[in-house]
């Protein structure tokens, strides 16, 4: 599949197609939920999907990467190194590394703002050394640069019916809503990190701070605090999937299966979190495979429904324009 997916974009340089490769292979391995989403769509635009997904990836390891020898200093070295690659890269479509190859090579095919790269890197930084947030609007600040970009590199790359920039808050909104839920699910793992993305006054509301957080983690103990809190998240995340939802409309009819999949799917971690009592401190939240599975097959429906109106509609112009030529039957 991944051949024939660079040969429909027209990748054709042998170095570049390795490098669109290595990051379908990250999306594989990290994104599991979001690959089998971009599965639905055009063939010849999922390698773009998987060189924003897999630089993104690629960044997010240095600031995450679990080896405790590594400094602060060091993955600050080694994300400036990136940038610095990058930089270059989105002028010369090359890069050193694979992944900033691909991306580069993705930015210069579909016209995508140099400056959403330069904010998503800014929030990979903040990483390095904010532990928390201690409003909503300074969560947002962040989320800016490491999702809200993410929905807005991805429109060129989707296409749409309407102007780019009535779709664009949506695509924000999209990809805002996916990080809070990542949020969500990974409470108890972030925490390990050290970080709380939780906003510190929806948390301080409920009587919740970080030693009560780390207790409940610690010892594997439930507290009511702790639930209210984390139940008051949901519905915040929640609103602003329904604040991101008019946008799939907005896209190119053949992406948008992919899109509603990937939508139903995040909402399904959501869903999973509130059938688990909210224990994310303690479990991961994942969605069962047979509603992957489900998902994936009405996805696949929309995709044939949507080729079939494509050509149908192709078909009919086709007719339209015979019949003004006098080439075709009058009625």
């Amino acid at each position: 599949m991944t051949r024939r997916e660079l040969d429909a974009a027209g990748i054709t340089d042998p170095l570049l197609r390795a490098a669109y490769t290595r990051c379908r292979r990250l999306n594989a391995r990290h994104g599991r939920t979001y690959f089998l989403a971009t599965r639905l769509l055009p063939l010849e635009r999922r390698s773009a999907v998987h060189a924003l997904y897999g630089f993104a990836r690629w960044a997010d390891d240095i600031v995450d990467d679990l080896d405790r020898h590594r400094t602060t200093e060091e993955r600050d070295r080694s994300l400036r190194r990136l940038e610095s690659d990058l930089a270059a890269g989105l002028f010369t479509r090359a890069g050193r590394e694979p992944v900033v190859r691909a991306v580069a090579d993705t930015a210069g095919r579909y016209g995508i703002d140099h400056a959403l790269f330069a904010d998503f890197l800014s929030s990979m930084r903040a990483d390095l050394t904010v532990t928390h947030y201690p409003t909503y609007a300074d969560l947002r600040g962040y989320m800016h640069g490491s999702a809200a970009v993410i929905g807005l590199q991805m429109l060129p790359v989707l296409g749409t019916v309407t102007p780019r920039e009535e779709a664009a808050p949506h695509a924000a909104a999209l990809g805002v809503a996916f990080q809070l839920t990542n949020f969500l699910r990974d409470v108890g793992e972030d925490l390990d990190r050290g970080r709380i993305y939780l906003p510190g006054d929806l948390l301080a509301a409920h009587g919740v701070d970080r030693s009560l957080l780390e207790w409940s983690r610690r010892t594997g103990r439930r507290d009511r605090r702790i639930r209210a809190a984390l139940v008051t998240a949901e519905a915040m995340t929640r609103r602003v999937y329904r604040a991101a939802e008019p946008g799939i409309a907005m896209l190119d009819p053949r992406v948008r299966p992919c899109i509603r999949a990937a939508f139903t799917l995040y909402g399904g971690i959501l869903d999973a979190i509130a059938e688990q009592g909210y224990s994310v401190l303690h479990r991961r939240a994942v969605v069962s495979r047979r509603r992957r599975a489900a998902t994936a097959a009405a996805g696949v429906l929309r995709v044939a429904g949507a080729r079939l109106r494509a050509r149908t509609g192709h078909r009919v112009a086709r007719a339209g324009a015979s019949a003004v030529d006098g080439k075709g039957p009058v009625r």
